[in-house]
């Protein structure tokens, strides 16, 4: 059984009983949806996500780059590992550093 977490994303194809899912668990999924690069898959069930994106300076009136990252929590159902395009969002603090879960995997 999968449920409607409320973002446009694909379902995963395998199940899983993660009750820290948000497709087939209890874990509530809110706020900023981001799109970035797996750039660590070291920790159990955690992934380091990168992202790009630009910044106006004013005083120069031009754009300059940034990238951000952050731990997301990594289901059972969802197969990812570095180097993959994935989609995370905001959800309830997990953990110390986790505040972020996988919902897709793009390619």
């Amino acid at each position: 059984m999968v449920r409607n977490i409320g973002i446009e994303a694909r379902q995963p194809e395998k199940n899983c009983v993660d009750s820290k899912c948000p497709w087939h668990g209890i874990l509530p999924v809110r706020g900023r949806v981001f799109q970035g690069e797996v750039i660590s898959d070291k920790a159990p069930k955690t992934l380091t996500v990168k992202w790009d994106y630009v910044h106006y300076i004013s005083k120069y009136e031009r754009y300059e780059r940034r990238h951000s990252s952050v731990h997301a929590y990594k289901p059972d159902c969802i197969e990812a590992k570095k180097g993959d395009i994935v989609k995370i969002a905001e959800c309830r603090p997990l953990s110390k550093t986790k505040s972020f879960v996988v919902i897709e995997r793009v390619k």
